[in-house]
């Protein structure tokens, strides 16, 4: 049994996409992140923190995106949504699985709050570089992997979407418009943004993204 906990419009979004693209069976489970009395507490027996996403498979909790795409790239092979270990893609795929969470996500909060910091202050270092780094790799590569869309893309394609269009804290440049061409036309993407609108439009988020 494969049970994922999300929230419309959030952080979650990657991993939801990235279930569809498996092809597994799996439970969703709603978790209020919005909810006016806050998330409940008992949630906090799955993750910690009271955030989203999380997945129980068959008992075993897994929490962090890079750690449930990790984990669900292994539990799943033959969805083939990870490269081989010990190639030169493996190790982009780990690079830009990592870099979403420890350097694109804290640098572009950072800048969307307008807070201002020293590059060496903090170990995500400046948003400048963040966004010239993100920019460069997608320009020469087309997923940012290599040459195949994997779990990486999932977790970028939806972080850089929202950035570009909810937060407006990314330009609207050529090259993030062409790759997110390319990624968010997937079907799989399709049918979670899908059910995403569907339970945003019953009332769990106020502060619904222009869809693609």
């Amino acid at each position: 049994m494969l049970t994922f906990y999300f929230a419309p419009w959030s952080r979650s979004v990657g991993v939801h996409w990235l279930l569809e693209e498996i092809g597994a069976r799996y439970e969703r489970i709603h978790i209020d992140i919005r909810a006016k009395d806050g998330v409940p507490e008992s949630y906090r027996e799955v993750q910690p923190n009271k955030k989203v996403p999380a997945i129980d498979h068959n008992g075993t909790v897994v929490t962090e995106r890079a750690a449930i795409c990790l984990y669900l790239t292994e539990a799943f092979p033959d969805a083939q949504l990870a490269p081989p270990v010990g190639t030169a893609d493996r190790a982009a795929f780990l690079t830009w699985l990592i870099y979403c969470d420890s350097v694109f996500d804290p640098a572009v909060s950072a800048h969307a709050q307008g807070i201002s910091y020293r590059s060496g202050s903090f170990s995500f270092g400046s948003y400048e570089d963040m966004l010239a780094n993100v920019r460069k790799r997608l320009a020469r590569s087309k997923f940012v992997a290599g040459d195949n869309f994997t779990a990486a893309d999932t977790q970028m394609a939806s972080g850089l979407f929202f950035t570009m269009n909810v937060l407006k804290a990314m330009p609207n440049d050529p090259v993030f418009r062409e790759y997110l061409s390319r990624t968010l036309s997937r079907p799989a993407y399709q049918r979670i943004m899908s059910v995403e609108k569907e339970i945003a439009e019953a009332g769990a988020s106020a502060n619904q993204p222009v869809m693609p």
